[in-house]
């Protein structure tokens, strides 16, 4: 499990990103925020507003047993149905949660809006979470998300959702930031089809325990005056962890394998 203590998953919920009525600004941001600590996001699901297949999706994330943060669909509206598959999916009931309760009763107060009011009743359901979750503050509105079993849900806007992961980050897992050791080497290769290339990675990676290679290959093309542009291939090797210490070994023999082939090369920076 040590080595995976690195990784986050990230789970993206609501029609409209789905649809494309908005613009997804959730999975730049939390691939740069964790990185920036030195932590890694894994794995990314995009899902719609529907209950049914919410609840099986995190059933599955719950097992999973990853961190994981999970932004929409924690309103109060009809088409918000996060809270209530994520208590459902962990088969536990929905519970009002006295501090996250005060909170909204606070918003209320400064909205100028009696307590008794159909407004404030309404707005009390984003205070309902799965029985035992934990309030996760929301400095925006100070009407808070919630977390439970390292799975922690945000409101699906960037304003309120991103500053909450880093509340998340640095009160939960500062422990984690800048463990685990990383690095890689590239270089562009061309006159060389990918084909070409596949031995190459095979033995790489067969040859160096914990090596990865990477090959992306840019299509050719024309410029603005007819000529062709010759295509390319980003190609090159990461690692983590302790398989770091066999990098440069394995990028010289990279590199004399691809002269062997009489490939072209560039450095990527």
């Amino acid at each position: 499990m040590k080595e995976r203590q690195h990784l986050f998953n990230l789970i993206i919920i609501g029609d409209e990103i789905l649809h494309g009525t908005r613009i997804d600004k959730h999975f730049a941001f939390f691939k740069s925020l964790l990185e920036s600590r030195g932590l890694k996001l894994n794995q990314v699901q995009y899902l719609p507003d529907e209950p049914e297949l919410l609840v099986r999706q995190l059933q599955r994330s719950f097992s999973d047993g990853m961190p994981t943060f999970v932004t929409g669909g924690i309103g109060a509206t009809p088409d918000d149905h996060t809270r209530q598959a994520a208590a459902a999916a962990l088969d536990l009931p929905l519970i009002r949660h006295p501090e996250a309760a005060k909170n909204i009763e606070g918003v209320t107060l400064q909205r100028s809006e009696p307590l008794d009011s159909a407004e404030h009743a309404q707005r009390l359901n984003m205070a309902d979470f799965p029985e035992g979750a934990e309030p996760v503050p929301n400095s925006f509105n100070n009407i808070a998300g919630f977390s439970i079993r390292e799975h922690y849900f945000f409101p699906g806007f960037p304003v309120m959702a991103h500053p909450m992961a880093e509340w998340v980050l640095d009160t939960y897992y500062a422990e984690r930031f800048n463990q685990i050791e990383s690095g890689f080497h590239s270089v562009y290769v061309f006159g060389q089809p990918e084909s070409r290339l596949t031995p190459l990675m095979e033995y790489i990676e067969q040859t160096y325990p914990g090596v990865r290679s990477y090959s992306l290959p840019t299509v050719a093309r024309t410029d603005g005056n007819g000529r062709r542009v010759h295509s390319h291939i980003d190609f090159g090797i990461k690692a983590e962890g302790s398989a770091c210490a066999l990098l440069d070994t394995a990028w010289a023999d990279v590199l004399q394998h691809l002269r062997d082939l009489g490939a072209e090369l560039k450095d990527t920076v």
